[in-house]
């Protein structure tokens, strides 16, 4: 019984309740540029997988900048504004998001192109790596305390 409460206590707390929260958010940024941009770019006569791609860059660079806000104020509260822990905890948030964001966009081109999934779908297969690694690299690396 002891084993469930731990278990409970450790998943549904205010971090990361607020983690998913404001994931699903980023998730809604991300997902309404990308859609905007992907199908500008196909009307203007890209193929696929070039438009679904340029439009993953455009979308997780606005998406990148959305999280690291929400989740330094709202998921982590970090209030920390000294000039050098901000730099230091930005280029941990956006070198981790990099990372995260460059295995995205080959994901995307491998899906959309060789394997031809469907654009969206693919994006939906994107989401669920982002959420679980960018968690782990926001909670482990970046906003400790």
């Amino acid at each position: 019984m002891t084993g469930l409460k731990e278990i409970k206590n450790k998943v549904l707390n205010y971090e990361t309740i607020s983690y998913v929260i404001v994931g699903v958010l980023t998730t809604v940024v991300d997902y309404i540029i990308y859609i905007i941009v992907n199908e500008a770019l196909k009307a203007n006569g890209l193929e696929v997988n070039v438009s679904a791609t340029a439009a993953s860059v455009v979308s997780w660079l606005a998406a990148v900048l959305f999280a690291y806000i929400t989740n330094k104020l709202i998921v982590f509260r970090n209030y920390s504004f000294k000039p050098s822990y901000l730099i230091k905890e930005m280029m941990g948030f956006f070198a981790a998001r990099g990372i995260s964001g460059l295995i995205t966009i080959a994901m995307i081109w491998i899906m959309t192109g060789p394997l031809a999934i469907n654009e969206y779908i693919a994006k939906i297969f994107t989401s669920v790596f982002n959420l679980v690694f960018n968690y782990v690299a926001s909670k482990i690396f970046i906003f400790k305390n």
